[in-house]
C-alpha cells in the first residue's frame, strides 16, 4: 500500500487487549480518529495494515486487512497515521494487475503517483451533479437495444449461481465504448473470485489491459475477507481520479458484491453487532449506498464514472437483502435466468424482469437512433404478448391459438435466437442490433405494431413496400 506511511505517523501502540477475528482491538490511546489508517508490526512477520473501525473510551477496534492470524497479544506494535486510508492516484494505474489492496500482481513496481486520495471517497453536493446521459454501447444487442446502458449510471446485473454473470461482466469490460470523443476507461473490481476465474478474467480483458485502458484489482477467495471490503474503494478511487481528473469516461465492473456483503457481514459478526436480515448488518443499505453512489457526471468536469455491480442472488432469490437493497438503491437492473440459459441462449437476459430507468437519457434520436426507444418499447410489449400466448398454448394446445398468437410465439423463438443470443466474444453495432430488432418484428402483423409510428414502419420494417404485411 504505496504513500501511506510517512512523517505524520505516531508513536506506537502495543496494548493489544483481544484479536477477534480480522479485529484487533488497542487500548491505551488517545487522539485517534475513526477511520484512521494504522500499520500494525508483527515481530518476525510482514508488516500489516489497518483501519479503525470503532471507538470506545481509551479502546481502539481496528480491522486488519490481512487478518490477524498468526498474531499474539504481545510482539505487536500499532502506528496510526493521522489520516485515512489512501492510495495514489492518476494514470499509473492503467494496464496494471493488482489484487485487492491495490498491490501488484503483474511483476511490475507498486503503483505510484505524486497525489493521492482518500479509498472512502469526498462527498458529491447533489447541487454538482449532472445527470446521466449518452448511451455507453456494450456491443451485446439485449443491453444496448433494450435495457441500454448511459453514460453516469449505476445498473446492476443480477443472477444467480451458475449461471455466465461473470462472461457477461468481462464481455461487457472488454467492448464497452462511448461515442463522447473522450478516452474511455475501464476499472474491474473482482470479489472473491476462484483462481480459475481470476485466470479467465485476466485472459479476457489481455488486450483492453495491454491497450492502457484497463485496471485490474483481483481479490481472490482465498485473500483475507477484510481485503474485500477494500477492493471496490479502491477501484472507485481510482476511477473518480481518471474521471473527474484527467477527462475520462470511466466504466467500473464490481463483481461480485454478494461477496462484498458477505465480507461486511462477516465483520458485523467479529464486532458483535446485532443482526437484522439474515445475519447482516443494519447499516448493510448505507454502506452499499457510499459504494454505489460514487458514479455520476460533476458539473464543469468532462468525464463520468458508470457502475455495473455483477451480484448473484442465493437461491435466485430476489428478495435476498443485497439484490434487494440494490434495486432501491440503483437505476435498474438486467436479470438473467436459468431457463432462458438452458435453451442455449447467451447472455440469459429475462428481458421482461430487466430494466433500465434512464435509457430515455441515453437512448432516441441524437444518442442512438430515432427508432432506438420505440422499437424498444415494441419489442417488450410483444415479448410480454407472446408469453401470454404461450401460456394458453400449456393450457389449450398450440393447434387451438389464433394466427395472431401462433405469430407472437414464433416472434419470440426469432428474438430469442437472432436478437438475444449471440457469441460471448462477438460485437455488434448499434445498427446491427436494431436491424435484427426489426427482422423479428417483420414476423408480426404490421396491425399489432402500434407502438411504431407509419414513418418508421415505412423506413425500417423488411419487406415490399416497407414491411405492407397486414
Amino acid at each position: 500500500m504505496a504513500n501511506n506511511t510517512g512523517p505524520t505517523a505516531r508513536v506506537g501502540h502495543s496494548d493489544v487487549r483481544e484479536l477477534r477475528g480480522p479485529l484487533l482491538v488497542l487500548g491505551d490511546t488517545d487522539g485517534v480518529g475513526w477511520d484512521e489508517f494504522a500499520t500494525v508490526s508483527v515481530d518476525g512477520g510482514a508488516q500489516r495494515h489497518g483501519l479503525v473501525l470503532e471507538i470506545d473510551g481509551d479502546e481502539t477496534t481496528l480491522q486488519v486487512f490481512e487478518g490477524t492470524e498468526g498474531m499474539a497479544l504481545g510482539g505487536v506494535e500499532v502506528r496510526f497515521q493521522g489520516r485515512p486510508l489512501s492510495v495514489p492516484v492518476g494514470d499509473g494505474w492503467l494496464g496494471r494487475v493488482c489484487n485487492g489492496r491495490g498491490e501488484p500482481l503483474d511483476g511490475g513496481p507498486p503503483v505510484t503517483a505524486e497525489e493521492t486520495a482518500p479509498v472512502g471517497g469526498w462527498p458529491l453536493n447533489p447541487v454538482f451533479r449532472e445527470p446521466p446521459q449518452d448511451p455507453v454501447i456494450t456491443g451485446i444487442s439485449v443491453v444496448d437495444a433494450l435495457t441500454t446502458l448511459v453514460r453516469g449510471q449505476k445498473l446492476p446485473i443480477f443472477s444467480i449461481p451458475g449461471l455466465p454473470h461473470l462472461t457477461l461482466a468481462t464481455q461487457i469490460a472488454a467492448q464497452a465504448a462511448t461515442s463522447s470523443g473522450r478516452a474511455f476507461r475501464v476499472v474491474f473490481a473482482a470479489m472473491g473470485m476462484t483462481h480459475a476465474d481470476i485466470a479467465y478474467i485476466r485472459d479476457r480483458l489481455e488486450e483492453r489491459s495491454a491497450a492502457g485502458e484497463l485496471v485490474l484489482l483481483l481479490n481472490a477467495a482465498d485473500d483475507p475477507v477484510i481485503e474485500r471490503i477494500l477492493t471496490p474503494r479502491i477501484a472507485l478511487t481510482v476511477a473518480e481520479s481518471l474521471a473527474y481528473d484527467h477527462g475520462s469516461d470511466v466504466l467500473v465492473v464490481m463483481s461480485d458484491m454478494t461477496s462484498y456483503a458477505e465480507a461486511v457481514r462477516e465483520v458485523s459478526a467479529a464486532r458483535r453487532e446485532i443482526p437484522a436480515r439474515r445475519g447482516y448488518p443494519g447499516y448493510l443499505y448505507s454502506d452499499l449506498a457510499t459504494l454505489y453512489e460514487r458514479c455520476g457526471r460533476v458539473k464543469g468536469r468532462e468525464g463520468s464514472v458508470t457502475i455495473v455491480p455483477v451480484l448473484t442472488m442465493p437461491a435466485g432469490d430476489i428478495t435476498h437483502p443485497v439484490p434487494d437493497l440494490t434495486g432501491y438503491i440503483t437505476e435498474g437492473q438486467v436479470v438473467l435466468d436459468g431457463d432462458i440459459d438452458a435453451r442455449g441462449i447467451y447472455p440469459p437476459v429475462d428481458v421482461l424482469s430487466s430494466l433500465s430507468r434512464l435509457m430515455r437519457s441515453g437512448a432516441g434520436k441524437g444518442r442512438t437512433r430515432e427508432d432506438h426507444l420505440d422499437v424498444a418499447a415494441q419489442i417488450l410489449s410483444a415479448m410480454s404478448r407472446a408469453r401470454s400466448a404461450s401460456e394458453l398454448a400449456e393450457l389449450v394446445g398450440a393447434a387451438a391459438l389464433s394466427e395472431t398468437d401462433k405469430a407472437y410465439i414464433e416472434f419470440r423463438t426469432v428474438v430469442e435466437r437472432e436478437l438475444l443470443n449471440q457469441g460471448r466474444d462477438e460485437l455488434r453495432t448499434l445498427q446491427q442490433t436494431l436491424d435484427l430488432a426489426w427482422q423479428a418484428l417483420s414476423l408480426l402483423p404490421r396491425r399489432e405494431l402500434t407502438m411504431l409510428s407509419a414513418e418508421f414502419l415505412d423506413r425500417y420494417l423488411p419487406g415490399p413496400e416497407g414491411g405492407a404485411r397486414l
